[in-house]
């Protein structure tokens, strides 16, 4: 046999009998004549037969797959979320099929349409700053695709979600800059069409009001996600003719460009600017001196996103599981970056 793909119907055509009765020799059906069902199991071994993925989906009525999307891999968040979503699926024997938006809408929505063609049990998801495919992901629920959403989420779709309070520990970050005496604090905001970016930007402002420190508009910076945007944004920063004294971030990733760009420019870190970073990604703790920042559960946020999604598949569509958010707590990791008062105390002696 040369065929590329050997099929039930090669087999059903070698054999002279019918395709159905392949189909239920291969399945180990007890209505299959004995010595029907040897000729059926040698024949397909002997041409190494291997059934279609897609016809098994469909008869199974269950992929055993799960569709993971994240906007991005540059950064560990996202890829030890993913080690916590194996930790839960894989030994319940279902695999995933990770796919990347590159903070892109059109790639999202790519994505979401090659998990519908595998036909996957469900999808977890963290959206793109775009976030423009609400659509998309209401045709799924209605097409019954079981969907969790974590970090980032799609705020007009009722699914479950698994968050942490970005506004408490955005508050947290920047009260304790206040604490180290800065009183004029920027902030590098996010990209504003996400809820994460809104909640952090709240809980910056509200700190500032609560220790009666006026919000100046020129010191919110939109900055994006990327190191290159907080370079950018350093250097607009040090075109004031106020410099601020400390800096709170969005993300690590902004925090750490602006604070080498300041470096770079001749200012002390934390004596002159005092810099929190939010993410707690790898590079915090290896860059000089290292960064102060919040540490988001992420291996937990897979797990839970995971056990979500099973929950899901097993139940059905309940409303007490489709509407359920899930909040994790973060830790306040605080370093060298932002302790000014230490600083000085050291630089006095």
């Amino acid at each position: 046999m040369t065929k590329t793909r050997i099929t039930i119907k090669d087999i059903a055509k070698e054999l002279r009998i019918s395709t159905s009765t392949v189909s239920r020799a291969l399945a180990d059906r007890w209505d299959v004549n004995p010595e029907t069902k040897k000729a059926v199991l040698d024949l397909a071994k002997r041409w190494n037969y291997k059934p279609n993925p897609m016809s098994k989906r469909l008869q199974e009525q269950h992929s055993k797959l799960i569709g993971v999307v994240v906007p991005e891999f540059i950064n560990s968040f996202f890829a030890e979320v993913v080690i916590g979503i194996e930790s839960i699926l894989q030994p319940e024997g279902f695999n995933i099929l990770l796919m990347q938006s590159n903070e892109s809408h059109t790639s999202e929505l790519n994505n979401l349409n090659i998990l519908e063609g595998q036909m996957v049990d469900g999808i977890i998801v963290s959206v793109c700053h775009e976030t423009k495919n609400s659509k998309k992901y209401a045709a799924l629920q209605a097409n019954n695709y079981p969907i969790v959403f974590f970090n980032r989420i799609c705020t007009n779709i009722v699914a479950p979600n698994v968050i942490i309070d970005d506004y408490k520990w955005a508050y947290k970050a920047v009260e304790h800059l206040i604490k180290q005496g800065a009183r004029r604090i920027a902030h590098l905001a996010g990209p504003e069409s996400l809820t994460v970016s809104k909640s952090r930007k709240r809980g910056y402002c509200d700190a500032l009001k609560d220790y009666d420190i006026p919000i100046d508009e020129e010191l919110i910076i939109p900055c994006g996600l990327k190191m290159e945007r907080g370079i950018m944004a350093a250097y607009k920063l040090l075109e004031m003719e106020e410099k601020p004294d400390g800096i709170f971030a969005f993300n690590d990733p902004t925090a750490i460009g602006a604070m080498k760009t300041m470096q770079k420019c001749g200012y002390k870190i934390p004596i002159d600017i005092a810099v929190v970073g939010f993410t707690q990604s790898r590079m915090a703790m290896i860059i000089e001196p290292n960064l102060t920042s919040v540490e988001q559960p992420t291996f937990e946020m897979g797990k839970v996103a995971a056990e979500l999604m099973l929950e899901q598949i097993r139940n059905g569509n309940e409303e007490t599981i489709s509407s359920r958010t899930v909040t994790l707590d973060a830790i306040f990791n605080i370093r060298e970056s932002s302790l000014k008062k230490l600083k000085k105390q050291q630089m006095l002696k």
